[in-house]
């Protein structure tokens, strides 16, 4: 057996719950058969571009599942909204639309996962009971408290109202969305021999119709059979992609608490109808407690021009600022002086015309594939997306979900008509 190294990818700062992500093995185990002792056929190989959960989860499940792959990202993994997300999952949210089938097989597959990988303490994998809850923001400095009816947790101090339960411990979970995409890649790579390749994806190289790899921008060759194209929203670099169908971006924004008083904050994520004490059109923040002992609290969305880096990616102070004051009025355990500030951020959340993701092959272009416009439900669907793009690739259908509503086909008979 060969060790041979290859190119680490850049962590940034994790809690201090989950010390061991900090120092991940950066090495691949291949085989030194040589070719007259291996009788069994040459692995696919399979070019993954973008470094986010869907890309990650498609890399993982195609290289477990045989294929030699190489992941190419052009920052860091994780750096855009895959690091910057809620990691909320929901069983039966989307059930009654398109996407019912996509959720549902990846709810299961994230809490296969989580055992298989020890979620809970690789990446905050837990269940979580989910409530709705209706807050008015009080002009004076102090606001009326909760009058605690119903399933409020005693953190929820302020003046909280009409709480209902909308998701149980069955139905609802969270997982720390940058830790699980890094998590999976560390596997991938340790045990399934995925390679890494920092650098920006510039064109897939084809010949006679058929995809035959990816050209980097500084002019590097990844050869490949075929091309998996997981770029969120910067999927309309590619003219193959752009031509046929258009990804928009939605800016949201969010920030990151970490209270004093950690332990006090139960495992309750809250989905928010906010009134303003300005008045206006209510709000809809979401309060994610996490069990590294942070907050994650988001909102604030609208559309967005996708710039080229994700790392120019900055947010509006303004945004920031109303986020802050719904944590301020809905717990004093997330007053500025209460809570510290881990992160003030914003990603851009890739969308369909259509609002459906695109997962298939691209017409047209044997080999190539494209898996994006999962908009906020990413983080959820990235699994089972993942697993469906391995048998695609592999076994030319997928078996996990039904792919045939996700088709990018649909656009190219649009613009027949």
């Amino acid at each position: 057996m060969l060790l041979t190294p290859v190119l680490p990818f850049p962590f940034i700062s994790v809690p201090g719950n989950f010390p061991h992500l900090k120092s991940p093995s950066f090495f691949l185990i291949r085989s030194s058969l040589s070719p007259s002792m291996d009788t069994n056929p040459q692995p696919k190989k399979v070019a993954v571009c973008g470094g986010g959960v869907i890309g990650v989860c498609t890399a993982y499940f195609l290289s477990k599942n045989g294929a030699s792959v190489t992941l190419i990202e052009q920052s860091s993994v994780a750096c855009a909204a895959s690091g910057k997300a809620g990691g909320f999952l929901a069983l039966d949210w989307c059930d009654g639309g398109p996407v019912a089938s996509l959720a549902r097989a990846s709810f299961n597959l994230h809490r296969s996962l989580a055992q298989e990988l020890n979620g809970s303490e690789s990446y905050g994998y837990r269940p979580l009971t989910t409530l709705s809850v209706s807050v008015t923001e009080s002009s004076s400095s102090s606001s009326s408290s909760s009058n605690r009816a119903g399933p409020i947790p005693s953190w929820v101090d302020g003046p909280a109202k009409s709480p209902r339960t909308i998701g149980s411990t069955d139905s609802t979970a969270q997982v720390h969305p940058e830790m699980f995409t890094k998590t999976l890649l560390s596997k991938a790579m340790e045990d399934y021999g995925v390679e890494l390749v920092i650098g920006k994806a510039e064109r897939v190289e084809m010949a006679d119709g058929k995809t035959r790899g990816v050209v980097l921008e500084d002019g590097r060759e990844i050869g490949a059979e075929a091309v998996v194209l997981a770029l969120g929203p910067w999927s309309k670099r590619f003219s193959v992609l752009g031509s046929l169908f258009r990804v928009y971006g939605i800016k949201a924004h969010s920030i990151v608490l970490e209270p004093k008083e950690a332990n006090r904050i139960t495992p309750h994520a809250l989905f928010l109808t906010y009134y303003p004490a300005q008045g206006g059109k209510p709000m809809d923040p979401e309060v994610y407690p996490r069990p590294t002992g942070e907050v994650y609290i988001c909102g604030m969305s609208a559309q967005a021009e996708v710039p080229d880096d994700p790392e120019q990616i900055t947010p509006v102070p303004e945004s920031i600022n109303a986020l802050k004051r719904v944590a301020a009025t809905v717990s004093s355990h997330l007053v500025e002086g209460e809570a510290a500030v881990k992160a003030e951020q914003a990603c851009i959340l890739p969308c369909s015309e259509d609002d459906v993701p695109i997962i298939g092959e691209v017409p047209g272009i044997k080999g190539c594939y494209v898996a994006t416009g999962h908009s906020c439900w990413g983080i959820l669907n990235g699994p089972a997306t993942g697993a469906a793009m391995a048998e695609l690739v592999l076994d030319g259908h997928a078996s996990i979900v039904d792919l045939s509503r996700f088709d990018p086909g649909r656009f190219a008979s649009a613009l027949k008509k």
